[in-house]
């Protein structure tokens, strides 16, 4: 008899057990899918409000040969604003200096000790695939040649993202339809010819945000590194067990006195 009474005792406590475990994953997703969210806009649309502000005092700026880097800013501040195009006309975000917590729960953040935007080698970014604005969540979507497109407060730096492909004649014919020649045979074939455009990696392959990704070491010496872009967010969605990772090439500069690039009027 008392053995009849502890089997239904038993499966009671378990089925409390998991009803109670169900409860909290549903209350971890809700925090995760909508609360963080939430906070997380209030801090981009502060960080966006703060960088219109600045820039609207700063005086106008003609069309430049080369790209001006912005100054590197302190940790938490935001200093240019990336665009994605490819992923929706509201895939814009103020990007804020540094990859701590609280600085990605504004947007995506610039690996402090990495090149600015513009400046030879690598401006590597960070960014959540989901939860605190999810900014990066899409990044699986981008493909060879796709625009991305950074804002400063004086020109647009526009981005292409590089062949994913290791074949040499497919990374040449890919590569020449959005990049310079010369660029393009250090694409195809040349020092960059390892850099994919996409790919998954592990969290510890911090080679990916080196000057020349791949390859840990000192920038380049001037006039022999490109201008690249690094995207960096978690793989597989809800996971941090790996990094999916974007590499780009700066394609263009034009002055925001000559109004907005093609890559965000196409």
């Amino acid at each position: 008899m008392s053995a009849g009474h502890t089997r239904p005792g038993a499966a009671r406590i378990a089925g409390e057990l998991l009803l109670t475990v169900g409860a909290i994953l549903l209350l971890y997703v809700f925090y995760e899918a909508f609360w963080t969210n939430l906070a997380a806009g209030r801090l981009q649309a502060e960080a966006t409000a703060g960088l219109e502000e600045r820039w609207s005092d700063a005086p106008a700026v003609a069309a430049a040969a080369e790209p001006v880097p912005p100054a590197a800013p302190p940790m938490g501040a935001p200093f240019a604003r990336i665009h994605l195009p490819t992923l929706g006309e509201d895939a814009d975000y103020a990007v804020v200096e540094g990859t701590r917590t609280e600085d990605l729960r504004t947007g995506p953040g610039h690996y402090p000790g990495t090149q600015m935007p513009g400046e030879p080698g690598n401006a590597a970014l960070a960014g959540h695939r989901n939860g605190s604005g999810a900014v990066f969540e899409h990044l699986d979507r981008l493909e060879a040649c796709d625009a991305i497109v950074v804002e400063t407060a004086t020109q647009w730096m526009t981005y292409r993202v590089l062949p994913t492909g290791a074949d040499e004649p497919e990374r040449r014919a890919t590569a020449a339809a959005c990049l310079a020649p010369p660029q393009v045979e250090r694409v195809a074939a040349g020092d960059y010819s390892h850099v994919a455009g996409r790919h998954i990696t592990t969290p510890r392959a911090v080679e990916v945000i080196a000057p020349v990704p791949g390859q840990p070491g000192p920038a380049p010496a001037a006039g022999e590194a490109e201008r690249l872009l690094t995207l960096t967010t978690c793989h597989p969605m809800y996971s941090a067990a790996e990094r999916l990772i974007v590499h780009a090439m700066l394609a263009e500069t034009t002055a925001k006195t000559d109004g907005r690039p093609a890559a965000l009027e196409d």
